[in-house]
Parts: structure tokens; C-alpha cells; sequence
């Protein structure tokens, strides 16, 4: 009993320590500078939302796990869930269907997604529940819903939640439909990438809400004037997630190594590759290369959308401007 104990309080040790060194990094990185996602992330550990995961790629996945047998093994995956690193949580026939996001890219969005005490909140894509537990210590566990298209991911989000006393809505359906019942929203987080944005969010929204979502390979921030408009900014940061599934579910991303008649600089060059997703199936590989070099190489914070009634566009610098394009299904 007495060596039982021991080991018990030396692995909670350990974790205390890997937790608190995280918040130390992510202050250190500049991203947890409001006082109050700072208190967020130092109450709520990974690790509870992360008892496992899957590293490597194909055949040669290999999962860790809180409880392994092998002490090494079971540091290892101390060491990778406080890492500032997305972490492969389930898999489905080798592929990737929900993750535990970049801690740094969660307190990024967070902070962008600008909620107001008393906002309610809707996360479209509860994963490992993580996100919501962040959400739910700043803000209070009635004004956070969180809803994924899984019903495993739910039940696993759900009782990870319940380990820490958070007890926020925790719904199983389709993101793209939103969740009425828990409408109107102030802010809309999306935690999976899209390739346009639902109309019936825009329905479930106040006037004046922010939608936060991963669109191409960047972060569009819209603000919602009414159920028929909604446009806004790319922020400059880039952003990598599984895509939604579902009725507006994503297509396959481009595969950058494929495009032909390119530069390999090119194809290489990260900036460059946000503008070519954001404008597949409109533009040429080669035309936007040209348009691109034409318009001084610009950055993730010159293209905006605009969603209406009408359709939905993205854009460089101004949506009245000369580029524009449909966007997805447009």
C-alpha cells in the first residue's frame, strides 16, 4: 500500500510539474498575455482530456497512454500532452477524425474570439472537451455548448468534463447545423476546418456576434450583422485541423507536393499555399502564382470573406475591390 501511494503521488507530481511548466511556456510565448485564459489554462490540465494518443503516421501509429505498464512509455506520453503540439486522439481506419489541438494555436483563438462575460458560447467540434473546460472556467459552464457529429467523441468529451466539475451542454449532431435550442450565440468557435461557412449560423447569432472558424489553411474572424450577413479578416495566424464532417463537410485539402507547372519554392511556401486553397477550383495554380507575385506576396490579413444571402466570397484587401471569388459551393 504504502509503495502503491508513493508511485500515485509521484505521477501526480510529475504532472503538476508538466502542467505548470506549459503555462510558463505559453507565457513566456506571448499568447497567454489576458490575466484571465491564463487562470483558464493553469486550472485545467491536459492530460485529463488526453489519456492517450496516437503518434506516427500509416502502419506505424503507436499509442500512448496514461496507464502503460512501461514507466518510459508512460512518460512519453506525459512528455507529448504537455507538448505544444496537436496530439492524434481517435483514429477510424487509419485515418485522423478528432485531435487535441496546438495549446498554443487554443490560446491564440481564444484570446481572438474576444467573449465578453455573460456571451454564450457555441464550439462546433467538441474533440477531446479541452477546449470547452477553457471556455467553461472563463466564462461559466451555462454559457458553453459544445457539439460534435460522434457520439463516442461526445460521451469521451463529456465525462473528461465531468473529471474537473464542468458540466457545460454537450450536444451529438451535425456543427454545421448549430444548435438552435441553446441560440442566440455571441461568439461561434470552430474547431475544424471548413470550406464555407453554414448559413444557419448565421441565423443562431446575435447581431454584432464573432464567428472564430478555420477556413483554407487560416483563421477568418466575421462579425455577424444580421442572419442574411456576416464578413470580416483572416487573422495572420495559420491554423491546421481536421476537417468538419457532416453536411458542409470539407473536401480533401490540396496536396501541395502534386500541383504541377509550379516553382518548388512555391509549393513550399506557406503563404502561398493559403492563397491557392482559398481560391481551388477558381483560379489556376498558375494564375494565382502570378496574381500573388502581382500583389507584393500578401499575407493571410489582406484576404477577408463575405458571407449573404447571395452567396459567399472570399477576397484580397476590399470585398467591392477587382478579386473576388466564390467561395466553396458559392
Amino acid at each position: 500500500m504504502g509503495a502503491h501511494t508513493s508511485r500515485t503521488t509521484a505521477v501526480r507530481d510529475l504532472r503538476e510539474t508538466a502542467h505548470a511548466a506549459q503555462v510558463r511556456e505559453l507565457t513566456a510565448a506571448g499568447v497567454l498575455e489576458d490575466p484571465r485564459w491564463r487562470a483558464a489554462f493553469s486550472a485545467v490540465p491536459r492530460h485529463v482530456f488526453v489519456p492517450y494518443f496516437w503518434t506516427g503516421r500509416g502502419a506505424g501509429h503507436e499509442r500512448l497512454w496514461a496507464e502503460d505498464p512501461d514507466p518510459e512509455r508512460r512518460a512519453r506520453w506525459l512528455r507529448g500532452v504537455y507538448a505544444d503540439t496537436p496530439l492524434a486522439t481517435r483514429l477510424r481506419d487509419g485515418r485522423l477524425v478528432s485531435s487535441s489541438s496546438q495549446p498554443s494555436l487554443m490560446a491564440k483563438m481564444l484570446s481572438a474570439l474576444e467573449p465578453a462575460d455573460g456571451d454564450n458560447v457555441l464550439e462546433i467540434g467538441a474533440g477531446t472537451g479541452y477546449n470547452a473546460a477553457l471556455l467553461c472556467h472563463r466564462l461559466g459552464e451555462e454559457f458553453v455548448t459544445t457539439v460534435d457529429l460522434d457520439e463516442e467523441i461526445t460521451e469521451s468529451a463529456r465525462s473528461h468534463l465531468a473529471l474537473l466539475g464542468y458540466h457545460p451542454t454537450v450536444v451529438t449532431g451535425d456543427g454545421a447545423r448549430g444548435c438552435p435550442s441553446r441560440a442566440p450565440f455571441d461568439r461561434i468557435m470552430v474547431t475544424c476546418t471548413l470550406p464555407m461557412i453554414p448559413a444557419a449560423w448565421l441565423g443562431q447569432c446575435r447581431p454584432g456576434a464573432r464567428i472564430l472558424a478555420p477556413l483554407s489553411t487560416g483563421l477568418i474572424a466575421l462579425t455577424v450583422r444580421d442572419a442574411d450577413f456576416a464578413e470580416g479578416r483572416f487573422l495572420h495566424t495559420p491554423a491546421y485541423f481536421v476537417p468538419l464532417r457532416g453536411a458542409t463537410a470539407a473536401p480533401a485539402p490540396t496536396e501541395f507536393g502534386e500541383v504541377h507547372g509550379l516553382p518548388y519554392e512555391m509549393v513550399e511556401n506557406e503563404r502561398f499555399q493559403f492563397m491557392l486553397v482559398l481560391t481551388d477550383g477558381v483560379l489556376h495554380p498558375r494564375e494565382a502564382l502570378d496574381l500573388w507575385r502581382r500583389e507584393d506576396r500578401p499575407a493571410r490579413e489582406r484576404f477577408g470573406v463575405t458571407v449573404s444571402t447571395g452567396g459567399q466570397w472570399s477576397w484580397l484587401d476590399d470585398p467591392q475591390g477587382p478579386y473576388v471569388w466564390p467561395l466553396g459551393d458559392g
